[in-house]
């Protein structure tokens, strides 16, 4: 026997069986859940999407928003943030139906994101109000590179899609087959590796702007 065995065995022996109580388990997950609306963080207003909208402007998460009532507004308020920036109306666009099916006269579209994109459109899952956060869930409609090489990101994301806590976005995907790839982004992309310094745009887009659509869903 190595001397790494007889270490690993002596402290296999000290700690006696360990055969999980499936019971025991189920009682104290369900004890943690009574606990979990005390020791969840409060949100920064009491309307969810007010309260997403809130968080996404704090500094650490350095992103923009703007609601508009109709999916069909998105093309004019990205009209709006391009000219603001003096920037060309030539943008990826994510290939997703809700995206495709809207009137981008006026633009230059393509659907691959270029390694130097100016500009994305994407569409998000969810928002998460405790957080600032987009869920995005890969599939054919999804390419996760639209989330990371374009220097500026404008996601929609619906009103209704607002969910206010993490744990309110794994329970609404419980039981559903997963995609490969989940991403959730909160805010622009930001480091402070070098002296402590934020840098903006070191790992993805240094500019997310987030379109909100339509009204939050009824309480209860």
């Amino acid at each position: 026997m190595s001397a790494r065995e007889a270490i690993l065995n002596a402290v296999r022996g000290a700690l006696g069986p360990r055969t999980p109580d499936p019971a025991a388990l189920r009682r104290e997950a369900d004890a943690l859940l009574e606990e979990l609306p005390a020791i969840r963080p409060g949100l920064l207003a009491d309307d969810l999407v007010e309260a997403f909208i809130a968080r996404l402007l704090t500094p650490k998460v350095a992103a923009t928003a703007e609601r508009i009532a109709d999916a069909a507004e998105l093309p004019a308020a990205v009209a709006r943030y391009l000219e603001a920036r003096a920037l060309p109306a030539a943008i990826a666009l994510q290939p997703a139906a809700v995206l495709q099916a809207l009137d981008w006269s006026g633009f230059e579209l393509h659907d691959r994101v270029a390694p130097d994109e100016t500009l994305a459109v994407g569409f998000a899952r969810w928002g998460i109000a405790e957080t600032g956060s987009l869920v995005f869930h890969s599939d054919a409609e999804t390419p996760i590179l639209a989330n990371f090489l374009p220097l500026h990101h404008l996601v929609m994301v619906r009103a209704d899609k607002v969910l206010a806590y993490l744990d309110d976005y794994a329970a609404a995907i419980a039981g559903a087959r997963l995609p490969r790839n989940v991403n959730i982004i909160t805010g622009a992309s930001g480091t402070t590796d070098i002296e402590g310094s934020l840098v903006l745009g070191a790992h993805g887009p240094r500019y997310l702007h987030v379109v909100i659509v339509g009204e939050a869903a009824a309480a209860g």
